[in-house]
Formats: C-alpha cells, structure tokens, sequence
C-alpha cells in the first residue's frame, strides 16, 4: 500500500492554514524561547506519538545544548474527529522523570482532556518541573482548564493534518498545516 494519487487526497483539503515557512519559522523562534529556560537544565523532552514526531524532530535539531528525549503514546480520537473523551496509554516512558525537567511536546491541544490527563500521570513521577510544549493550541475548544506553556499558533476550531498531524493515519506527510473539508470526515 503506498501514497494514494493525489487526485484521492487533495480533494479533500479545504486549504493551507500554516505554510511550510510559516511553521519553520515560528519552530526556529520556539526553540530560542526554550533555550533560555533549558540550556543548563539538561532536559528531557517527550514527544506524544504519533502527531508529534515531525515537531518534536524540527525542534530539538534547534536546541544547541544537551537534552535527551524519550516517546509516549496515548489515544483519544482513534479514527475519528473528535476526541472520545477516554486517554488510553499505548506506550509508557523508558526514562525516569524524578527531579528531571521535563518538557512535554504535543502537536495540538485541542480538548486539553488527552494532555491534561498525561501531566497529571507525569506529575505522579515527581519531575523537578513539567512544562508543555505545543506547535497549535484551539482554545476555543478546552474542556479543561489546560493552557500550554509555549504555543506555536493559536489556531480556531477546524479540523487541521499535516505536519505529523492526520485523519486516519492519513496526511501527516503534509509539509505544511491544512484544514479537512467536513464532508472529508463526516
């Protein structure tokens, strides 16, 4: 199985919200805002598979100090569009949090229910600090009083792949970031 034609998936982008450039250029900012914090704190940045691998990658090739990263994975949307509600943990961590500082890379916080449910399972490890990192953040969409410690873009309430980000395990080849027509998903 490999990529579908394009004529099977372009029809179903609605549009560009972020370019290539765009996202490049706000990722390079993000990571000189985080040297400040975590230059002498040799920290451990987790990365929530799978949407933000492609983020997490840009990101730490821009951090010119020591850190270590690590991978986990929890679900709430499965094949669907909207979060179900429920956070299952697929993969735990393989490193110690205790008195680490520990930054939590996610590619968007939507809900807030997924993310918020991670930190308070982090939290239980006793890291030094936890803080999270987001490349898009809807705020119109928090169920829970969840606000991200760095944001790349604030983006509104649309159904958004690319750049790790998918449908179905679809799309998350995208250079850039696109909105999902309805009749896509529905």
């Amino acid at each position: 199985m490999g990529i579908a034609p394009a004529a099977d998936w372009e029809h179903d982008l609605a549009s560009v919200l972020l370019t290539e450039e765009q996202i490049q250029a706000r990722v390079a900012e993000m990571a000189a805002e985080l040297a400040d914090e975590y230059r002498d704190k040799h920290p451990l940045l987790i990365g929530v598979l799978k949407g933000s691998i492609v983020f997490l990658s840009d990101l730490m090739r821009r951090l010119c100090f020591p850190l270590e990263i690590d991978l986990v994975c929890c679900s709430s949307y499965g094949h669907s569009s909207e979060s179900s509600g429920e956070v299952r943990l697929r993969l735990d961590l393989s490193k110690e949090l205790a008195g680490r500082h520990v930054l939590l890379v996610e590619d968007i916080v939507d809900t807030g229910l997924t993310l918020s449910r991670l930190c308070d399972l982090l939290r239980e490890r006793q890291p030094a600090s936890l803080k999270v990192c987001c490349l898009l953040s809807k705020p119109s969409r928090r169920e829970v009083d969840m606000q991200p410690d760095y944001v790349g873009f604030e983006i509104p309430d649309e159904f958004v792949v690319g750049y790790g980000l998918d449908y179905a395990e679809r799309y998350r080849w995208l250079p850039h970031v696109a909105v999902v027509k309805p009749e896509a998903y529905r």
